[in-house]
């Protein structure tokens, strides 16, 4: 793809992911037009690119994926070459409380915006839909085995069978209307900015005020750890170089058990916080289960590092270190995020 003049839209560009992926994006191709667009729900924080937010190739724009109207007007105002669509509601506790909200915004979200690529984007020559998706659509693995390209799709929870579905559909429009898309599916990511409902993050909180840190179960589920910024760097790869219907699984190669992980990390605080050890361990509850806990997933990254030459960079113990600092040193941040102070900002810059 030339980069001459080259507009992309990124959805959810202001959430976790998102965010890492505009910073990357704007300084990594100035002759680019990087819009982002989110509606700033909860989990959306511009905050999170105040660095980036005056930069000549940059624009934002706040609205909802699901209002067909505003994103038909959008794409027609920006002649879209492609989009890169990680905008969803992605807690799984919250999707289990309140399934609809996920069903509109990663389902009918979904759509609308690929029937808005189709009217606007003619021959689809030049083009690219990206769906940025989940290694929860797989379903649960068992002790051993890894999730691959091919695995089949069992969703447990109502996040992941919406993700689902909208992977489903993307793939459809290529197959129907032969709309030029490409899929990824990810692990769990950690880093710097991630709302504090997810497990680091809010176990970082929790530790700083010496909260009970409660882990579900028996705290034996198994996730692998994806360092966010890796994971950008891979969604550029796959955006750019990535073969059209295909799919590429990105993984962090580090796998690790919840309470594990849990452990790992209060060392690292009470190292970082100068306490004794064991101090922040004995604040861990073990709490009851949610419904539908998937046991294992794991990733099994081998395509995208064969065919693309993508792979993870940073191991769990350097990130871990890496991201507990970071909550460390912004301190404020992580308060006005919790307090809703700086949603309430935005909201009223942006009606």
């Amino acid at each position: 793809m030339s980069s001459k003049q080259h507009s992309i839209l990124i959805t959810g560009g202001a959430g976790f992911i998102g965010s890492h992926l505009v910073r990357l994006m704007v300084n990594k191709y100035p002759d680019y037009h990087i819009v982002n667009l989110d509606a700033l729900t909860y989990a959306g924080n511009l905050e999170n690119l105040k660095d980036i937010e005056n930069a000549p190739n940059y624009t934002f724009v706040k609205a909802d994926i699901t209002d067909a109207e505003a994103m038909q007007e959008l794409f027609a105002l920006h002649q879209f070459d492609g989009v890169i669509h990680l905008a969803a509601e992605s807690h799984v506790d919250r999707s289990i409380s309140n399934p609809m909200s996920f069903i509109e915004t990663n389902i009918v979200g979904t759509v609308v915006l690929l029937n808005a690529a189709k009217h606007h984007w003619g021959d689809f020559s030049g083009k690219r839909f990206y769906q940025v998706s989940t290694d929860e659509v797989y379903g649960s693995l068992g002790k051993t085995g890894l999730f691959t390209e091919t695995t089949p799709y069992d969703p447990r929870s109502p996040y992941s069978a919406s993700k689902a579905s909208a992977d489903h559909l993307v793939r459809a429009y290529y197959h129907t209307y032969g709309m030029p898309v490409v899929l990824s599916n990810c692990s769990n990511n950690y880093g710097p900015y991630q709302f504090p409902e997810k497990l680091l993050p809010l176990m970082i909180n929790n530790i700083r005020h010496g909260k009970t840190l409660p882990v579900y179960g028996d705290g034996q589920y198994t996730r692998d750890w994806l360092w966010v910024v890796d994971h950008a760097e891979a969604i550029d790869l796959v955006y750019h170089k990535g073969g059209n219907g295909e799919t590429y699984n990105i993984g962090g190669n580090n796998e690790w058990k919840n309470i594990d992980l849990v452990h790992q990390l209060c060392d690292v605080m009470d190292d970082l916080l100068g306490q004794s050890q064991g101090t922040s361990r004995a604040l861990i509850t073990f709490v009851k289960d949610r419904p539908g806990h998937d046991r294992r997933y794991a990733i099994d990254a081998t395509k995208i590092k064969q065919e693309l030459g993508w792979a993870p960079k940073v191991k769990a113990e350097e990130g871990l270190r890496q991201t507990a600092q970071w909550y460390l040193d912004n301190t404020s941040w992580l308060e006005r995020v919790t307090s809703g102070e700086y949603k309430a900002y935005y909201e009223k810059q942006y009606q």
